[in-house]
């Protein structure tokens, strides 16, 4: 296989960097080095405002300076001719806008294992997780990053612009969101059985070095119970030195959790109390097997939680006590994550947003409102990014543009625009128009503007292929 400087020139040297020739573009560039761009007179506009509110605006423009959102306001207070390039959203029916989407846990280096697990290789997500590491022998840093770019290039067409992925390889998936422009929370595993130069002395050089990264380097521990305790102090010094995130499985299965009383003595929540890892810096994501004390704990602490629906179901793991971290004073810190495609196919986080609805309606309704914010704020602040997740002055420029014309959008109360939201949550699924990230335009016209598609998808053909190959052999 190709190394990874050659895919990713492989893969930009034949992006369609164009924009649309048929006149159906609503970009105008007049000034291709410019750095002021007016997205103008949307019909909807949805983001929650300073004080944790839903707001809903109607033809408003959005005025952008570099990366950084500098005005919202109605569009008939602005001039399109001040601009060096306009994106005009009344256009054709026009586009409504909403925050880029946050997804606070994956695992984009298991792209290939598409169809390999057939979401299904178990009676159990203990079973899966066995079959997973007799694939992950077979991976390499190429494949790695081939499936790294097909992973994120795949959730920004569902309108993601910031992800965490959980992984053991900080190289390959910091070159993957370079070349696809992708806000990245790199979490790379301190102690892995695969990779035993992972240590939280890598790591932690990792933050030294935090600076000449496009990603941002974090913690990832797969399972506490597989962490022997020196680690875990070692990891706690690491983030009171560089106020490191650290993201774990946590009461994932019955079986991970009474492994932990075996291995340490406590259950996960003390164990993480015991290590001074009980705060507002750790992000559990599972977290379904604990009782109504540890989930008091957890609010207490601010831990951040990554509600994954989809694979619980999928597995059979159980179900996310959300109404008790509600009842708690919790909602704000539950965010949603996809996790890899061997658990959700569709890296899609409004289908996640109406899996919630379903998962959690015979206790309650869980509001688009709510969703809405899981989606977006919630993500920034669990994985302390409060400049993302929001359409708002002096938050980055990260949204997505999704068609109103569309089908699954309309017919929506015109008196009532929550409907609209409503209707882009429960018929998920659909891919943006365009996306920006940090003022850039990624996606554009429907077209990747970073990556050729066409290449990247036969790439990842023949490096799934090339892993079955070697799966096969030893299994032979």
């Amino acid at each position: 296989m190709e190394s990874p400087d050659h895919i990713i020139a492989s893969l930009k040297t034949q992006a369609n960097l164009g924009t649309d020739a048929s006149g159906h573009s609503r970009h105008a560039v007049s000034n291709p080095a410019g750095k002021r761009v007016l997205v103008h007179n949307a019909p909807f506009l949805f983001t929650c405002d300073e004080f944790e509110k839903i707001s809903i605006k109607i033809r408003h423009s959005v005025v952008i300076e570099g990366d950084t959102i500098v005005d919202v306001l109605p569009a008939d207070r602005v001039n399109p001719n001040n601009f060096d390039a306009v994106y005009d959203a009344g256009k054709r029916g026009g586009i409504v806008l909403t925050p880029g989407l946050i997804n606070t846990h994956s695992h984009i280096h298991m792209y290939l294992m598409r169809s390999a697990m057939m979401l299904d290789e178990g009676e159990s997500i203990d079973e899966t997780i066995d079959a997973m590491a007799r694939w992950q022998r077979h991976e390499t840093d190429e494949s790695y990053t081939i499936a790294g770019i097909g992973d994120l290039t795949e959730q920004q067409k569902h309108g993601i612009t910031a992800t965490l992925t959980h992984g053991p390889s900080f190289s390959a998936a910091e070159i993957a969101a370079e070349a696809c422009g992708h806000n990245l929370v790199n979490a790379v595993s301190a102690v892995s059985n695969s990779r035993p130069e992972n240590t939280p002395e890598m790591v932690a050089q990792l933050f030294q070095e935090k600076r000449a990264h496009h990603s941002t380097p974090a913690i990832a521990l797969h399972y506490l119970y597989k962490t022997p305790e020196e680690t875990l102090r070692k990891v706690r010094a690491v983030m009171d030195d560089h106020a490191a995130l650290l993201t774990f499985h946590m009461s994932e299965s019955e079986r991970v959790t009474a492994e932990t009383v075996r291995a340490h003595g406590v259950r996960e929540t003390e164990l993480l109390k015991k290590y001074g890892l009980l705060n507002s810096h750790s992000l559990a994501s599972h977290v379904l097997h604990v009782h109504d004390e540890e989930i008091s704990r957890l609010v207490e602490h601010r831990v951040g939680i990554a509600h994954l629906p989809t694979s619980n179901v999928i597995h059979k793991s159980g179900t996310f006590k959300f109404w008790a971290f509600d009842e708690r004073g919790g909602a704000p810190y539950v965010s949603l994550g996809t996790d890899s495609v061997v658990s959700k196919n569709r890296l899609d986080i409004l289908t996640e947003a109406y899996q919630t609805r379903i998962t959690h309606l015979y206790e309650r309704t869980v509001k688009f409102s709510s969703l809405f914010k899981m989606m977006t704020v919630n993500g920034g602040r669990v994985l302390h990014m409060p400049d993302r997740g929001r359409i708002i002055k002096g938050a980055k420029a990260d949204i997505a543009f999704w068609k109103l014309k569309d089908r699954g959008a309309i017919p929506y109360d015109e008196e009532n625009p929550v409907t609209l939201l409503g209707n882009i949550i429960t018929h998920g699924g659909r891919y943006v128009r365009d996306l920006m990230i940090g003022g850039r335009f990624v996606i554009k016209d429907r077209r990747h503007q970073l990556i050729d598609e066409s290449k990247l998808l036969s790439e990842t053909q023949a490096a799934h292929m090339a892993m079955r190959k070697r799966v096969r052999a030893q299994n032979a």
